[in-house]
């Protein structure tokens, strides 16, 4: 966690940071839908700090619908390539420890508000 929004969503939020496959397993397991914060280089990516803050409204706009987690810099890149969400930064979604689609790069409000929906109603990854 290289920038202070990202970190705001641990220590001022108490989301998880999954720094390792035993916290991802424990995570997207658990009953019900998960987000996972996959934030990138933020230095190099400027979108990475958008997302930080999107996120925890979006999660408001949807109700509790779903919980969140940062994704560490440990285990991200072997995130990415097990999800095939590549581009950062991103949210992955799970339902019961299955990915069920994910969103790359920062989106505008009303695309955000239209997927999410579309990937909550989805049984099956929604790619």
């Amino acid at each position: 966690m290289s920038h202070p929004l990202i970190t705001r969503l641990v220590e001022e939020m108490g989301w998880p940071n999954l720094a390792n496959d035993s916290d991802l397993a424990e995570f997207t397991s658990r009953e019900g839908v998960h987000v996972l914060f996959v934030p990138g280089d933020a230095k190099r990516n400027l979108e990475t700090a958008d997302v930080a803050v999107i996120l925890p409204e979006l999660k408001l706009a949807f109700q509790g619908r779903f919980d969140c987690a940062v994704v560490d810099d440990a285990i991200e890149t072997a995130v990415r390539e097990q999800t095939g969400v590549l581009k950062t930064p991103s949210l992955i979604f799970y339902r019961d420890g299955q990915v069920i689609g994910g969103i790359p790069r920062v989106r505008d409000w009303d695309e955000y508000m239209q997927r999410i929906a579309q990937i909550l109603a989805a049984p099956v990854a929604a790619e």
